[in-house]
């Protein structure tokens, strides 16, 4: 059976939950290669104090580890949101060919291999899990 692109954007959607679960910004990634996953993450920046921990970072360097080089050609990273900037600069600098994203971020700048998933009810599940963590953290 063929893997689609809701098959993979289900499982980071399901590592955005972990960071949810963690108190984290609730976004999760996987990176797949050549129908293969390689890598997935989710936030860990809160609760390890580190800038740099966003989960397309801490992927991209399974990654790198996992398959012993830094370009990560022929892969795909499905985000539950668009990447930042920060991010999508690594993505590009790995050589990552295509970028799929659930919720949109205004405060990112669109590359020319970036999609939003072409899934209605994928796009609504990613945006209310950020929603309702910011909910959460404006009552608190």
């Amino acid at each position: 059976m063929e893997k689609d692109n809701i098959y993979y954007m289900k499982i980071a959607y399901n590592e955005a939950k972990k960071a949810y679960n963690k108190n984290e910004i609730p976004i999760g990634v996987v990176i797949v290669q050549n129908g293969r996953i390689i890598s997935k993450a989710h936030n860990l920046r809160d609760s390890l104090n580190i800038v740099t921990k966003h989960a397309e970072i801490i992927a991209i360097e399974k990654a790198n580890k996992k398959i012993n080089n830094w370009r990560l050609l022929n892969s795909t990273i499905y985000c539950t949101l668009q990447p930042c900037n920060m991010c999508m600069e690594v993505i590009k600098e790995a050589k990552i060919s295509k970028v799929i994203y659930g919720a949109k971020n205004n405060k990112s700048n669109i590359l020319d291999n970036s999609y939003q998933i072409d899934n209605e009810d994928m796009i609504k599940k990613c945006e209310n899990l950020i929603k309702d963590k910011f909910k959460e953290l404006r009552n608190d």
